[in-house]
């Protein structure tokens, strides 16, 4: 069963869809989660402070579906290429994705702005308030998941090779994504990671 956390910040991201965050009303996403208003502010501290969390929410829905994709079957070149096929899926899906991987933030979403020097008593907000990854500090989460899952039980790779040839097919993803071809972008982005990792050996 979902918490009002949980319930506060769906409500939040469908308001973030359809209008400009300068427009969404606190009032407005506590009636939709079903809490009142005191509720919203007392997880949340403030419109920054949920600003702050939904953004620290979609990195780390991101990087959950990165570690599903590593858990994938197949050899390395086919984990990364569903890594890659995530990410196209992930940004087209959730402009506050795109935002932390590309850093160009538009005026219809949240700017996470970090608060004063007061601790939230919610740990999750905590959590929330100490920052989001910069597009190149998630990058670099990405790789060293990646440089875990994929030496795991395998013989060993060269684990800068492989941070860097994820690296590599993470921007062709994002490439994809952010001007997709014609055909649909994840179905092709599958196949041109899976021949990097064979061009670029990882070990």
């Amino acid at each position: 069963m979902p918490t009002a956390r949980d319930a506060l910040l769906d409500a939040a991201l469908s308001a973030q869809a359809t209008l400009p965050w300068s427009a969404v009303r606190m009032v407005d996403v506590a009636s939709a989660a079903g809490v009142s208003r005191q509720t919203l502010y007392n997880e949340f501290g403030s419109k920054d402070g949920l600003a702050r969390a939904l953004v620290r929410n979609a990195a780390d829905t991101y990087l959950a579906g990165v570690e599903r994709a590593l858990g994938s079957p197949g050899g390395t070149g086919d984990r990364l290429a569903a890594v890659a096929a995530w990410t196209v899926r992930a940004v087209r899906a959730n402009a506050l994705v795109r935002g932390l991987l590309t850093g160009c933030w538009g005026e219809r979403l949240p700017r996470p702005v970090r608060p004063a020097a007061t601790a939230s008593l919610v740990p999750a907000q905590r959590r929330a308030d100490a920052g989001t990854p910069t597009p190149a500090e998630l990058l670099g989460q990405v790789g060293a998941r990646a440089v875990a899952a994929l030496d795991e039980g395998r013989p060993p790779h060269d684990p800068e090779v492989l941070a860097a040839t994820c690296e590599i097919a993470l921007r062709l993803a994002l490439s994809y994504a952010l001007v997709p071809a014609p055909s649909g972008a994840e179905g092709e982005t599958a196949p041109l990671v899976r021949e990097v990792v064979e061009w670029r050996p990882t070990g």
